[in-house]
């Protein structure tokens, strides 16, 4: 078997993690070995964060929108708050709602009534047709 000369590509492999870590600082940016670690560290890093990433930021937008549904009403949750907004079919995700809270705040208090004004209009619906039906009890005369 013909002997193989390594030097160009590990020359070239060791190239390519240096360019990876050329911000890093002191050894790591310099020594292969720790400059390999930190790559592979740095890697499992950003990837774990992507995904940290939206959680805290879905986590952000939820405590906005609890703050400003606290504000004014007494009984009045974030929980609830989604609720309606599925049952009325509002489609409106929560960042855009968090940045309609923090900007807007008129916005957002007239979506809230909305949503509270069409609950009431709907139990006062059930309750005049629970009012307006007649129960057959079996009896001839009635």
């Amino acid at each position: 078997m013909t002997r193989v000369k390594r030097g160009y590509t590990a020359r070239r492999r060791r190239k390519k993690i240096r360019l990876f870590a050329s911000t890093f600082i002191g050894a790591h940016s310099r020594l292969t070995r720790t400059t390999t670690q930190q790559r592979m560290r740095a890697l499992v890093s950003s990837h774990r964060d992507r995904r940290r990433k939206k959680r805290d930021f879905r986590r952000l937008w939820i405590t906005r929108i609890n703050a400003v549904t606290r504000e004014d009403r007494l009984f009045y949750s974030y929980s609830l708050f989604i609720h309606n907004l599925y049952k009325r079919q509002l489609l409106l995700n929560r960042k855009i709602l968090a940045q309609i809270a923090l900007s807007n705040k008129n916005c957002f208090d007239i979506i809230s009534n909305k949503i509270i004004n069409q609950k009431e209009n709907t139990n006062q619906i059930k309750e005049e047709k629970n009012l307006n039906r007649i129960y057959y009890t079996g009896n001839k005369n009635d």
